[in-house]
């Protein structure tokens, strides 16, 4: 009986899953044939299909390896001492891939899946529940800690979910600055969160600390 090394199993799944990544981001799912992601990564239909049956599990394993992810994410979020710094890990986390320029096809794709997908909405509707219900615990504890908060708490949650969605489908939008974006966006989420209005002290994400007069 052949024995299945999991490492190597996990390597040539990973490395199916990154050629049909550039096919879907490049050609959407339906413009994606199974014969084009053999060809992206160097395999036969016979490798392909002993990993994934059918194109569409091929896209669902996409952003499904993502759930889990994430999860784990919002669990060390909520884990933090402060709420200011488990929001900061979650957002690191969350605009992570902003730069990746493969994002703005695959959530393009990922859009147009769900509205015809019942079974792919329901995934995306899980992972996007999970990280809203965080959001809205974290920025609930900073209301609870005495943070004036520009909306209750689930609202706050809502916008900044909503922001980091409208990042990624735009990122592909001419003269896109991903760290840029992602520094505005922070300065966004500070408001709602009354950062600004309390002086806790800014995410940072590297370089030189600003100088005082």
């Amino acid at each position: 009986m052949r024995t299945v090394n999991p490492e190597e199993h996990a390597r040539k799944r990973a490395h199916i899953l990154s050629a049909a990544a550039e096919e879907f981001a490049a050609h959407g799912v339906d413009g994606t044939s199974t014969a084009r992601i053999c060809q992206a990564a160097g395999i036969g239909s016979g490798t392909l299909f002993h990993y994934f049956a059918t194109k569409r599990d091929i896209f669902h394993a996409l952003f499904g390896d993502d759930v889990p992810r994430n999860a784990e994410a919002c669990a060390r979020a909520l884990a933090a001492d402060r709420p200011d710094d488990g929001l900061d890990l979650l957002l690191d986390h969350l605009l992570a891939d902003l730069a990746d320029p493969l994002v703005p096809g695959l959530a393009a794709a990922a859009v147009f899946q769900a509205n015809r997908d019942e079974e792919f909405a329901r995934m995306i509707h899980t992972d996007n529940t999970q990280i809203r219900a965080a959001l809205a615990t974290l920025t609930g504890r900073l209301a609870t800690a005495g943070r004036r908060l520009a909306f209750p708490p689930e609202r706050v949650a809502g916008w900044i979910q909503s922001l980091i969605d409208g990042a990624y489908l735009t990122a592909d939008e001419p003269g896109f600055d991903p760290a840029a974006h992602a520094a505005e966006l922070r300065r966004i989420v500070a408001w709602l969160t009354g950062r600004e209005r309390t002086g806790a002290a800014p995410h940072r994400t590297g370089g030189p600390a600003p100088s005082h007069p």
